[in-house]
């Protein structure tokens, strides 16, 4: 049963760093390849669970710009992949209302994936139940460098003064974009305790989870309980915890001024 917000407040946005399928395929003795197979379908749960647990926002970790850096053979075998879940789910996605977008750069994706891609966004384009955000050649440093860029850009040809560039601003230069929320929970699994790059410019006040259960195991009753834990905290952003603490605070401040 899903738990609410302690300050009755929106989990908005849950993303995940989906880690584990080469360790699940090896605890089964299995070639890698057949992880990543069991991985596309703990995605098609996820997107589902995400839906049915009124999350706004999924963003999933699928290539990172360090990926790259693996043997040809398995990313060929990912990409593959990649290109058939979404040939083959598109349609099942725009009906049951989500609405996917891929972030991260793209000029050294094959034109096959490219085309996947366009494809599915623009199928896609009118759901509103869920936005899936897929990163695919996605790391957080180079999304801060391309926005970086494209902000200079812009200032050096005149389309805005650079006194208004604020963090608003270099939000909705980013592959999120300002219209989204960032996230209030990002969730890795498969036991590593690190973010790899992922999502730093949006990650200033995530709650972050790191989960010993392998990717391909990870299922709706997982994500219910990691949103569950989220509701039960109480999130301040930098500002104080309640009233109590506020008026501790208070007496204290006027204090200070009296001693």
């Amino acid at each position: 049963m899903l738990v609410r917000n302690t300050d009755n407040s929106v989990l908005e946005h849950v993303a995940i760093i989906m880690d584990g399928n080469g360790r699940w395929a090896a605890n089964q003795n299995l070639p890698r390849t057949l992880g990543h197979r069991a991985g596309v379908l703990a995605v098609e749960k996820c997107v589902r669970s995400a839906a049915e647990l009124n999350v706004s926002d999924l963003t999933l970790y699928a290539f990172s710009t360090e990926n790259w850096k693996r043997p040809r053979p398995e990313i060929s075998a990912l990409f593959k992949l990649f290109n058939g879940y979404f040939k083959n789910k598109a349609r099942e996605l725009k009906k049951e209302g989500v609405l996917v977008r891929f972030i991260g750069r793209r000029d050294k994706l094959s034109k096959a994936v490219l085309k996947t891609m366009h494809e599915v966004e623009s199928l896609t384009r009118g759901g509103t139940r869920l936005i899936l955000n897929i990163g695919v050649d996605y790391g957080g440093r180079d999304e801060i460098l391309r926005t970086t860029n494209k902000l200079i850009n812009d200032v050096l040809i005149g389309n805005i003064p650079k006194s208004e560039i604020n963090e608003d601003l270099f939000s909705n230069y980013t592959d999120l974009r300002f219209d989204r929320p960032s996230p209030d929970l990002i969730i890795r699994t498969g036991g590593e305790r690190r973010i790899s790059n992922f999502m730093l410019w949006h990650a200033a006040y995530s709650e972050i989870e790191f989960s010993d259960i392998l990717w391909p195991d990870f299922d709706y009753k997982h994500l219910e309980r990691s949103i569950n834990q989220l509701n039960l905290r109480e999130r301040r952003f930098g500002g104080l915890k309640n009233d109590s603490e506020r008026l501790a605070q208070n007496l204290d401040n006027q204090g200070n001024k009296t001693a």
